[in-house]
């Protein structure tokens, strides 16, 4: 079972005597981990049993599997060893149930799992770059910040363009969500004309003064208990004053599609770190168990509680997709409001894009939501350099 809990994902085998040197250099959430390369493992001097179990969890936790990292380690077999396998050595040696097999052995990955790190690295670098370094990271608790931040001058900027371009979407893309901008150009010498802009997006006084409560923090190891904590009402517009947020709505925490799409989405933490987008998910009622179910397996970023995104009439769901995950799921709390996500600039910019759902299980394309992340970072570092002396 994936999840974005430290502990699980280090498991009990050979990484959890590295679990403080990890914690001390600043490895200390799992999406981020995920992306180490040799350099990083060499600084902290991993042994090539603690760099080959790195290689095996990551590849589990992609694909849903955690279940069997500790009995694939304990092998004491590489990923590459361990994927040469047989279907009848992965099911007598390690009790893999048959759909489990399919999925391990499967090879194809989603291109913009290959970019999470370099594009992680090259946010990193460009931090390290600029002159004024903010005083929070030249704090006691920062030294492995910057210590990464150095490491991650080793990133061109040629392979970083590239690895984005390819993530682009394509001309003549029609999007699914609502964007609410100014039409583009036609492309392809007018053969290609943009997709409209509608006029249902919804207005920013809709949302600027809607009170929520944070019920939990960003998960870092040991914080826990923390999930039982609310912080005081506060404005929606506090939280994208100074950068933009990525608001992911759910109808239930409980929800295996809901469940499933929270994880997809933190699984690209890296590339919205590098883009300076935040990601919040927000929830329509706050039952414990569901909270401290939910966070941080599937979802390992900050959670709201807030009543006034989420309420939208009844259809009828698209189960088997997120069934194919493998997550477990139940069916406590409201079953029928449906969610959606939005994308909202810093300060009074407005809501630069949402999608709603129409019918239970309708998720926002990651493509899309990516792009217009690149389209928010582009037009501020436009706004940075027109407003220099």
């Amino acid at each position: 079972m994936s999840s974005f809990s430290i502990e699980e994902f280090i498991g009990n085998g050979v990484l959890k005597e590295l679990l403080p040197k990890l914690l001390d250099e600043g490895w200390d959430d799992v999406p981020t981990m995920k992306v180490m390369d040799s350099d990083d493992m060499n600084s902290i001097k991993m042994t090539q049993r603690q760099k080959d179990s790195i290689g095996i969890r990551a590849y589990l936790h992609d694909r849903g599997l955690m279940q069997y990292a500790d009995k694939l380690e304990a092998s004491g077999k590489n990923l590459s060893e361990l994927m040469s396998l047989s279907s009848m050595d992965l099911s007598t040696q390690f009790d893999m149930k048959r759909g489990h097999i399919v999925r391990f052995i499967d090879r194809t990955i989603d291109e913009s799992f290959k970019l999470r790190g370099i594009m992680a690295r090259r946010r990193s670098s460009l931090m390290y770059r600029h002159e004024s370094i903010p005083n929070r990271l030249a704090s006691n608790g920062s030294n492995s910040m910057m210590r990464m931040q150095m490491r991650s001058n080793t990133i061109s900027d040629r392979s970083f363009e590239q690895s984005l371009t390819e993530l682009k979407i394509k001309d003549g893309y029609v999007f699914k969500g609502i964007v609410a901008s100014e039409p583009a150009d036609p492309r392809a010498c007018g053969c290609v004309q943009p997709p409209p802009v509608s006029d249902q997006v919804a207005p920013y006084v809709a949302i600027e003064n809607i009170s929520v409560q944070k019920i939990t923090p960003e998960y870092k190891i040991g914080m826990e208990p923390l999930v039982k904590m609310k912080t005081p009402p506060m404005k929606a517009a506090e939280l994208w004053r100074d950068k933009p947020a990525v608001f992911l709505c759910l109808r239930r925490p409980g929800c295996i599609m809901c469940r499933a799409e929270a994880h997809k989405l933190f699984s690209r933490k890296p590339i919205f770190d590098a883009l300076g987008v935040q990601l919040f998910v927000v929830v329509h009622e706050h039952i414990e168990s569901e909270i401290k179910d939910f966070w941080p397996r599937y979802w390992g970023g900050g959670v709201l509680l807030d009543r006034g995104f989420l309420l939208n009439p009844r259809a009828i769901c698209n189960y088997k997709r997120a069934k194919a995950t493998g997550f477990q799921k139940n069916f406590r709390g409201e079953g029928e409001i449906k969610g959606g996500l939005f994308i909202v600039g810093s300060g009074r910019t407005g809501i630069a894009y949402q999608f709603i759902e129409m019918n239970f299980g309708d998720w926002a394309p990651i493509a899309e939501v990516i792009e217009i992340c690149t389209q928010l970072q582009k037009q501020q570092q436009d706004l940075s350099v027109r407003e220099e002396p």
